[in-house]
């Protein structure tokens, strides 16, 4: 539970949003050093012994016991190709929002991530823990105490939802005296610090990011009340662009300031918003598992869908696997 804002002004490490080739940890899995880690010895065993492998995507679920350090560095080499991705918030039944995504990537293995800091929001994400370098099996690796550092997508508690897509015109030009974060690590700081659409606008605000390890990125925000937003950089800079309608939706093409009969012609995206103005922006978590996977990719990782009042995640792999999970909402 969140019980003070994290402190601003901390100097952010780069994160390297990549692993091996191949995936294969650098040396023996026992050997991994944590970097994240703020736990005690019985937190560490705590952590480590709740990892199960629960699909053979694989997927696997660990529950975090304790604390971390957000702004701990990891490294790494970068992403020899492009994220994909679809996402969409449809938000016309205000006692039910939902956000969905389908997030298209290499075949590498998937963690179903708990956390509840005590210096931020509980929140349920989804980590490719490639990129903390472990094997297809990671029991016992301690890489897995840096697991926090990189959710590809989450929920908090308080009903924030966010996730990302690969956007290769975007440039982040730095801002003078703003710390920088990586492209991924920055979903940690909004899930932990921002219960709504305008708090996570204001903590990418309070950052650099940068794009180097990794391709450019972009985001979509919606939150329990029934907004959502794009977050984008344009010719260098942030740019918000806020929902108008009762649904928004963000594939791998520029969104910000884009006329939408534009947007439409990018396949997925037209697939999306036909069916979301059909409903009129009102889908159950059924729904939208099937609109994903109208959408879906030979590539598609995982589809999910979080529930911003409800708590509820449902969660399908490229195996065919689902799960359901519940985060007490506070």
């Amino acid at each position: 539970m969140r019980r003070t804002l994290v402190a601003t002004g901390l100097a952010l490490l780069l994160l390297g949003t990549a692993c091996g080739e191949g995936g294969a940890p650098a040396g023996p899995a026992a050997a991994g050093t944590p970097t994240a880690s703020r736990q005690d010895p019985g937190q560490v065993e705590r952590t480590l012994a709740s990892l199960r492998k629960v699909d053979d995507l694989p997927l696997y679920e660990m529950t975090y016991a304790g604390d971390y350090d957000p702004t701990a560095g990891l490294a790494g080499s970068t992403p020899p190709s492009p994220f994909g991705c679809s996402l969409f918030a449809a938000l016309a039944d205000r006692d039910r929002p939902l956000f969905a995504r389908n997030f298209d990537w290499e075949p590498n293995p998937a963690l179903v991530l708990r956390t509840d800091p005590p210096d931020g929001y509980a929140s349920i994400s989804l980590v490719d823990i490639s990129y903390l370098g472990v094997a297809a099996d990671p029991t016992g690796d301690r890489r897995l105490l840096d697991a926090p550092l990189l959710p590809f997508d989450g929920m908090n508690e308080r009903g924030l939802a966010v996730g990302l897509a690969a956007d290769d015109g975007a440039r982040a030009e730095p801002v003078p005296g703003r710390p920088s974060v990586g492209s991924v690590r920055i979903l940690r700081l909004v899930l932990d610090s921002a219960a709504t659409v305008d708090e996570a606008v204001a903590v990418f605000g309070r950052y650099n990011l940068d794009f180097d390890g990794g391709p450019p990125l972009h985001y979509l925000l919606a939150d329990a009340t029934g907004a959502s937003a794009v977050v984008e950089f344009v010719d260098g800079k942030l740019t918000v662009d806020r929902r108008r309608g009762p649904w928004q939706a963000l594939t791998n093409v520029p969104a910000v300031g884009v006329a939408e009969k534009d947007l439409r012609r990018d396949h997925r995206y037209g697939v999306l918003a036909k069916e979301l103005d059909r409903t009129g922006g009102t889908v159950d978590a059924a729904a939208a598992l099937r609109l994903l996977d109208a959408v879906r990719q030979p590539h598609t990782r995982w589809s999910v869908t979080y529930g911003l009042r409800t708590g509820e995640v449902r969660l399908v792999t490229a195996g065919g696997g689902a799960r359901s999970y519940r985060l007490p909402m506070g």
